[in-house]
């Protein structure tokens, strides 16, 4: 089956309103980080605090989203991420709130924590009802693969559009405006994908399979230190950006080369589904870690927007790959029953990664500028290479043993 034909088949079976729904129920969670950081610098001028607050946002939701991946494998995702998107969408127009009263940044931390612990980490749960959608049909397990494919790349497609559209927001309008908007699209979309028919599926599935057997295995940890870096890479870029369009005096631009970042990210992943099955995973991970690598270490050249452009799209085209590939090994190893609270285990590696990302490159872009904040990308793209050289036999056993599984 070719990779155009897995795609068609893929979507006529899910429809294509689950599609719909599912990525742009996922699009908030893009917007709050840089919207956040942005809303904040606005409001302080400092990026040290932007960044502190962005980096609350993403801890906090790193450190609840495993606890709710494995409640929604117990009780199902609809009471889950419709209880999420709600609170959620109130804590980000609570930042806006604090922001209007002239609140100090402290306050807007606590309730930027607020928002990033209710708001639901949707695209892992969306990974997790590709499984049961598929079942009973032929060659499942190379939809399931072209399923991980896709929805890597409507990750990176949500951190193309999310900042994207901060960005146009803030030109035409304000920060402020933006996370209201990341408000809005949270409450109506979270709440269709909570209620959507799939929910169902993995609700049933959950129920009947119990939650069984231990989640933390030793290939888990690992790919989760995997999404650690790929967190911090994210952090530092955005902080990057951020410092490169504001010296250039279009502070609107930062969620814009973000958004061209992702474009080749979302290319590529698109064409992960095209690779050979016969290619290991594992493989394929240090494969594409090696890339980051080499791909960022133009970042530590560039001086104006004109530079950061092609860097940052040619640096994109090896994220996607190598976040589907980490993804695509902790659903080869982990019990079905637990598959919710491995995917969100990962998430919340990638928002802690952003978190200190973000945290580390905000305080030395105060001090030296943009340089500084991509030597923080280039450092986690070194740490991305050293995980997928040093621990891959830790995985591999495992990922072959469990390949029959699709």
């Amino acid at each position: 089956m070719s990779a155009v034909a897995a795609y068609r088949r893929l979507f006529a079976i899910s429809g294509m309103s689950y599609v719909v729904v599912a990525f742009l129920g996922r699009l908030p969670l893009a917007m709050s980080q840089i919207g956040t950081l942005l809303l904040v610098q606005d409001a302080t001028g400092s990026y040290g605090a932007g960044g502190f607050c962005a980096g609350a946002l993403a801890v906090a939701n790193a450190t609840g989203a495993p606890y709710f991946g494995a409640l929604a494998d117990r009780i199902g995702q609809r009471p889950v991420v419709l209880g999420q998107s709600l609170l959620g969408a109130a804590g980000f127009a609570g930042e806006v709130a604090l922001v209007w009263a002239g609140a100090s940044w402290p306050w807007l931390a606590v309730v930027a924590a607020a928002a990033g612990l209710a708001c639901p980490q949707i695209g892992p749960l969306a990974r997790v009802r590709w499984r049961p959608l598929t079942e009973g049909t032929p060659d499942q397990g190379r939809l399931v693969s072209t399923a991980f494919s896709y929805e890597g790349a409507a990750d990176e497609a949500t951190f193309v559009f999310g900042p994207a559209l901060v960005g146009v927001c803030i030109a035409v309008v304000s920060p402020r405006f933006a996370m209201l908007l990341a408000a809005v699209i949270l409450a109506v979309f979270g709440t269709a994908f909570a209620v959507h028919r799939s929910a169902r599926l993995v609700g049933a599935r959950s129920h009947g399979t119990g939650s069984t057997g231990r989640l933390l295995t030793a290939g888990l940890a690992v790919l989760s230190l995997a999404q650690l870096a790929i967190g911090m890479l994210f952090g530092s870029v955005q902080t990057g950006n951020s410092v490169i369009a504001t010296a250039a005096g279009q502070a609107g631009m930062t969620g814009l080369l973000h958004a061209l970042f992702g474009v080749g990210s979302v290319i590529a992943g698109i064409a992960v589904a095209a690779l050979p099955e016969a290619l290991p995973l594992v493989r394929r991970m240090r494969i594409f870690a090696v890339a980051l690598l080499v791909l960022s270490l133009p970042l530590l050249l560039v001086d104006s927007i004109a530079w950061t452009v092609p860097a940052l799209m040619v640096l994109g085209c090896a994220v996607a790959p190598y976040m589907i590939t980490t993804f695509s090994l902790a659903e080869r190893i982990t019990a079905p029953a637990r598959t919710g609270a491995a995917m969100t285990l990962l998430a919340a590696a990638t928002g802690l990664g952003y978190a200190i990302g973000a945290a580390i490159a905000g305080r030395l872009a105060d001090a030296g500028g943009a340089t500084p904040a991509y030597a923080v990308t280039v450092a986690a793209c070194a740490l991305a290479v050293a995980i997928a050289t040093l621990a891959g036999p830790r995985i591999l056993p495992r990922e072959e043993a469990d390949r029959p599984r699709g």
